[in-house]
């Protein structure tokens, strides 16, 4: 693996809350690889680290102790950062909640652009980067429409065209599909592969959900706050519900 298709590095990334008898460690250890263009399932019960594991890779957290290099830059050294983290968590990183967090009082097409004018694009250009995700997403039909006049399904969309507003190298997605049911939650797990392929981003997505997993490249299956095993997914099953 080169370094340009080296997207995501995580060495040794254990994170502890608290001190003394009160010290709990919710992550023990965890080194990883994510490649560019990848979808990969996080895979474990509530509790098993998996939400720790995604906020300390996307800078929300820092780790106790332990690396994390995005591309080939040392981002977090231990507690210490090494680069401006709100700045390149804008810059690099996208993200998708079990809760969409659209904005209620603003249309599907001002949350999306809203994510582009805080990085100073401006009003044009970010109407029609926000319009042309929503289109590639199948969901500028409902551009004009405010949140609670869309679908789940047509929600998590809009919360996917705003998390790739900003053409992050990342998307992470922590329960995105806990909300839905099969048919919707299945496509929103087949969105996420979609925009590997045509955006090459990597995609990290947090479940517990097993229904969708021949969609993902690989799997990292965590408990009790440790990396117990990074494997392919099943390749044949996933090339056969293609």
């Amino acid at each position: 693996m080169t370094a340009s298709t080296l997207a995501i590095r995580g060495q040794s990334l254990t994170k502890i809350y608290g001190s003394g008898n009160a010290e709990v460690t919710a992550m023990e250890d965890v080194s990883f690889f994510l490649s560019t263009g990848e979808v990969v399932a996080l895979l474990g019960p509530s509790g098993a680290g998996k939400s720790t594991l995604l906020t300390i890779v996307g800078l929300i957290n820092s780790p106790t102790s332990g690396r994390l290099f995005i591309g080939e830059d040392l981002v977090t050294d231990g507690p210490a950062a090494k680069v401006n983290l709100r700045a390149y968590r804008r810059r690099f990183i996208g993200y998708v909640l079990q809760k969409t967090n659209l904005i209620p009082f603003l249309t599907a097409v001002e949350n999306v652009r809203l994510a582009l004018e805080i990085n100073d694009v401006s009003g044009r250009a970010a109407r029609n980067r926000a319009m042309e995700l929503l289109k590639s997403l199948d969901v500028v039909h409902r551009s004009g429409n405010l949140p609670y006049m869309l679908s789940g399904g047509e929600q998590q969309r809009v919360a996917i065209a705003r998390a790739l507003a900003n053409r992050p190298r990342l998307v992470l997605a922590d329960e995105p599909t806990a909300a839905l049911d099969s048919v919707r939650g299945r496509q929103v797990m087949e969105l996420f592969r979609t925009v590997a392929r045509e955006y090459g981003t990597t995609v990290m997505v947090a479940t517990h959900d097993h229904r969708s997993l021949d969609i993902f490249d690989r799997i990292l299956e965590m408990e009790d706050g440790k990396l117990l095993s990074q494997r392919h997914a099943d390749i044949s099953s996933r090339i056969a519900k293609v």
